[in-house]
């Protein structure tokens, strides 16, 4: 591998609202049109419900609810982001799911420290997308853990939970 080919790292964009985020590709099995979402009853307020995905049980994680921002209509451009983390695999509910590129993981810059709030925590860095754009790269590890996200797991313990 050249030096040039360890310094960039494959990341899938996506929107929530005017802003642009990113996950390594590594961590993304899937991207999906919005499909029935079935409830799960007394879930935590994030949490869409789960979803039949090839046979698997997948549950489903709204974005701008566990990053604690304004609702919005699900529309012909959302998606369904199946990503894995550890044992985890679960579809992230964001505005739309843009394209994959290459990022130079020496332009990405630690989170500024006044960001602050809870979002933060889920912020491995950001980097300059363009001239007038910034993109937010997060950090799985965080949006998938803590207390209040053991109950996802509960609900589709991963690639063991089949329905066919």
């Amino acid at each position: 591998m050249s030096e040039t080919e360890t310094k960039l790292e494959k990341v899938i964009l996506f929107t929530l609202g005017a802003d642009t985020y990113g996950v390594p590709i590594t961590q993304v099995l899937s991207i999906e049109r919005i499909q029935s979402i079935t409830r799960v009853p007394n879930a935590d307020f994030f949490v869409e419900g789960v979803m039949n995905l090839r046979g698997f049980i997948i549950p489903v994680i709204n974005i701008r609810k566990r990053f604690l921002m304004d609702a919005s209509e699900v529309t012909k451009e959302s998606r369904i982001i199946i990503v894995v983390v550890d044992d985890l695999r679960v579809g992230l509910l964001v505005d739309s799911a843009k394209e994959v590129i290459d990022i130079d993981r020496a332009a990405v810059e630690k989170t500024p420290e006044l960001v602050g709030g809870v979002q933060a925590d889920y912020i491995s860095g950001v980097c300059g997308l363009d001239a007038d754009h910034l993109l937010i790269l997060l950090d799985l590890h965080h949006v998938l853990s803590g207390k209040d996200i053991d109950q996802v797991r509960g609900l589709g313990e991963t690639e063991n939970v089949r329905t066919e």
